[in-house]
């Protein structure tokens, strides 16, 4: 018998398999609770300590090694196509632009002295790294470059699924009259991966802001934070656990575009859950913040205080408070976390330097370390001839914290080398040094255990941090202030 069926019927038909196959895919990743798959705080700690401890991190908890093989397989694919297709949305691949700047300068292992000795090497420097951070070490800093490896170039990249959703969205983001975002143009992917034209610099900007590194912003930081002082005596150290999950324009791990209803109606961006795991004072602290699209919207955090097992709402506009223990303010969270907008705290903003190459530090590895034996040196540090971004903030309000800001963009990742803050009187008070590692086969840039160097410059304070983020593939509920309070009894 042969079943005659009408050209309507047909295409609903095909339209519910479609509709059936794409619910299937999304059910294809379970949601797991961290603790069943992570390896925990005490574990990590004992696989590589911050300091005197070349050990790499990714040798023992590697992401293939951690998450489920069902899962990873989907988190892995073509190199070579990653590698072409981020070069077309890009415009250059970073091994073919960058040697052009003292080519006499060759792949090898160099100290301080010769940076000093070698002109060539001398330009390929940042000038507040050059004048900050490359000596022999000692008081009153950590984290000094006593030597290095320069290595070859490699090129960066972003996943199938990220690159293909900034092809797909390219040309959509749009900015206002005053060069803003324009936040309901932009769907998912880079929103700028060629910044150009007048607004160049906020481009950049936006492009940090939005980045999806860390697996999209879906990750469980494992950390250490050491307090250095100017002594280099260590007067503060904890360990903590940060949980992130991405609420909007998703397009690595489902679902896709914005995590559910809620989300999309409140404008949700991005959900942190922080819990502290020492010292013992603070310990059982858990700190959940919400961060929203609008600019003008704060965001919200409740915090859980273990000493009177409540859950307190914390101010959402003291965003200028210095971190517990390091050096750091809240709007410097992950290396810049402030919102851009002309109504609070406003900024004219500058292009450095567009495409540059600097030698930058980046992990390879994951074998950095402070070496306390000899003046807290970071050790094992490799660079490389990078193409960078360089971007300039100057603020227009002199009541904030920061009269400048001066960000080193990696221009293919959109990933922070090096950032520098700067008091309302042109003083240097605060900075960043964060060498990032490389997952190839997944294309994700990701923290991988080495320490970033967080330093005040007036105080003369340095904090080491040291931060491991695998994917974190839990449901939002473990968002909630049921957790917070589980979690910090």
């Amino acid at each position: 018998m042969i079943l005659k069926v009408g050209k309507k019927s047909l295409i609903f038909y095909l339209m519910m398999v479609c509709m059936v196959s794409l619910v299937h895919a999304e059910d294809d990743w379970p949601k797991m609770h961290p603790e069943t798959y992570l390896p925990t705080h005490i574990q990590m700690i004992a696989a590589k300590a911050v300091v005197d401890d070349p050990r790499s991190l990714m040798d023992t908890y590697h992401p293939s090694q951690i998450v489920p093989p069902e899962i990873w397989s989907k988190m892995t694919w073509d190199v070579d196509e990653m590698k072409a297709l981020w070069a077309e949305l890009t415009g250059f691949s970073a091994p073919d632009i960058v040697g052009k700047i003292a080519p006499e300068i060759k792949p090898g292992k160099y100290t301080y002295k010769d940076v000093e000795k070698l002109p060539g090497l001398k330009a390929l420097m940042i000038p507040e790294i050059l004048e900050h951070y490359i000596n022999a070490g000692g008081p009153p800093f950590a984290g000094s470059i006593k030597e290095f490896e320069i290595i070859p170039t490699r090129q960066y990249y972003y996943s199938m699924p990220i690159a293909k959703a900034t092809k797909e969205n390219l040309g959509k983001a749009r900015m206002d009259e005053q060069g803003y975002i324009i936040e309901s143009s932009w769907e998912a992917g880079m929103p700028f991966p060629r910044p150009s034209g007048k607004f160049m610099a906020q481009q950049v900007i936006n492009n940090y802001n939005h980045k999806y590194y860390s697996w999209e912003g879906n990750y469980r930081f494992m950390g250490k934070a050491m307090g250095v002082n100017q002594k280099l005596k260590i007067d503060f150290d904890c360990d903590f656990a940060m949980d992130s999950i991405r609420l909007s324009k998703r397009s690595l791990i489902p679902p896709f575009g914005y995590y559910d209803a809620r989300s999309e109606k409140q404008g949700e961006k991005l959900a942190l859950f922080t819990s502290v795991l020492s010292p013992r004072d603070i310990k059982g602290t858990v700190i959940l913040t919400f961060n929203y699209e609008d600019v003008n919207k704060f965001n919200q955090s409740m915090m859980y205080v273990p000493s009177l097992r409540r859950i307190r709402k914390m101010s959402a506009t003291d965003t200028q408070d210095p971190m517990n223990g390091q050096d750091q303010i809240y709007d410097d969270n992950d290396g810049f976390n402030q919102k851009l907008t002309p109504r609070r705290f406003p900024y004219k903003y500058e292009m450095i330097s567009e495409l540059r190459e600097y030698l930058c530090p980046v992990s390879v590895d994951g074998t950095e370390y402070i070496d306390t034996k000899d003046g807290y040196v970071m050790k094992n540090v490799k660079m490389q001839r990078r193409p960078i971004y360089a971007v300039r903030m100057i603020q227009q309000d002199s009541n904030y914290v920061y009269g400048k800001r001066q960000f080193y963009l990696d221009a293919e990742t959109m990933v922070a080398a090096f950032m520098f803050n700067y008091d309302q009187k042109g003083r240097l008070y605060r900075s960043l040094m964060a060498p990032f590692g490389f997952v190839e086969e997944s294309g994700m840039p990701m923290e991988v255990g080495v320490p970033n160097i967080q330093r005040d410059h007036i105080d003369l304070h340095t904090t080491c941090v040291s931060v491991y983020g695998p994917p974190l593939l839990c449901d939002r509920d473990y968002f909630s202030m049921k957790n917070m309070s589980r979690s910090g009894k």
